[in-house]
């Protein structure tokens, strides 16, 4: 009897430790991914049912493995739930790392300077990983829900590429571009240079913004803002193209006629002197730091060359004779 039974132990021993090898072997091998997998463990699900998508997602055929991982590693309640990106080669073991530290995938998306709000709204409403809780909010709804009902949405959102993690709010999302905002154009209002012809930070928000939209070039931001700054200061017309294509609104149609440019609307800066009432799109740094910084030259005018840069003048008739040229050379 003893024996027999000595002979039992030592098959249990020998499978126990077959079994605990095939155990290791299992979590250290790479799963059977071949590509990028992002798999989602949604909240409440426990490792049972997280095994069991493993195994529908084709990563293991042996999702007891994952199992008895948890279970040894007493990661049951660790586990935290959202979406995770699973390369090639990734063993089981290192996928739970994974599962426990929490480092779900970050999404990403991007504002664009320049841009108007319904192009910021219409980038968040597509975007396939956020949370959609502004469908059907206006400009004015969604400034409440941001709590500044007061301020109009226009110009209020940093341009920047923002992650974050599939499932979050875009009310969140806008909450920090909008606070971002506030803090670059606080820091920048407090450098301000001397003797600005802006009453506060917004007024230098919407001149920031005309300079975005005038020009791509960062070398000719403090040159366009040194323009409009000297305009506003003397009290001229701006006389700026992009304003008066932002009040027309739907109407543009990818020309400005003369008619248009006589047209009156609060955004006709050929018709009304000062800035307009909103900016006209989000400006980036450069342009509010050039609208807060202009160059001190003595230009009052420019014209674009056509190829992305613009001539300066300092007098009308100067500036008569760059605009006489740059029609010609279109017309050659």
């Amino acid at each position: 009897m003893s024996r027999l039974i000595g002979i039992v132990i030592i098959l249990a021993s020998f499978a126990t430790g077959w079994a605990w090898m095939e155990y290791r072997d299992a979590v250290d091998r790479p799963l059977d991914n071949r590509e990028t997998v992002y798999f989602e463990i949604t909240k409440g699900e426990g490792s049972a049912a997280i095994a069991e998508a493993l195994k529908q997602r084709g990563l293991t055929q042996e999702p007891y493995w994952f199992r008895l991982l948890v279970y040894v590693n007493r990661a049951a309640t660790k586990l935290k739930y959202g979406e995770y990106e699973i390369p090639p080669q990734t063993t089981m073991h290192q996928l739970l790392a994974l599962f426990v530290a929490g480092k779900v995938r970050q999404h990403a998306i991007t504002f664009v300077e320049g841009w108007r709000f319904q192009q910021v709204f219409d980038a968040i409403s597509q975007h396939p990983a956020l949370e959609h809780r502004l469908e059907g909010k206006t400009g004015v709804e969604i400034m409440a829900m941001l709590g500044v009902p007061e301020e109009h949405a226009e110009g209020r959102f940093y341009p920047d590429t923002y992650f974050f993690t599939k499932g979050t709010a875009d009310i969140e999302l806008l909450k920090r571009a909008y606070q971002k905002m506030q803090t670059v154009l606080e820091s920048e209002w407090r450098g301000r240079a001397e003797g600005l012809p802006l009453a506060n930070p917004y007024q230098a928000l919407i001149l920031a913004s005309i300079v975005e939209r005038e020009t791509a070039r960062a070398d000719e931001r403090p040159l366009i803002a040194g323009v409009f700054s000297r305009r506003l200061a003397q009290g001229m017309l701006l006389q700026t193209d992009p304003t008066v294509i932002y009040g027309m609104g739907e109407e543009f149609k990818g020309n400005i006629r003369k008619e248009d440019l006589m047209r009156d609307t609060p955004y006709n800066t050929y018709t009304r002197i000062g800035l307009p009432p909103t900016p006209i799109g989000m400006p980036g740094v450069e342009s509010i730091h050039a609208a807060l910084h202009p160059d001190a030259g003595a230009s009052l005018y420019f014209v674009a060359r056509g190829d992305g840069s613009h001539v300066f003048s300092n007098s009308l008739t100067e500036h008569q004779r760059a605009v006489a040229q740059f029609q010609k050379r279109n017309h050659e």
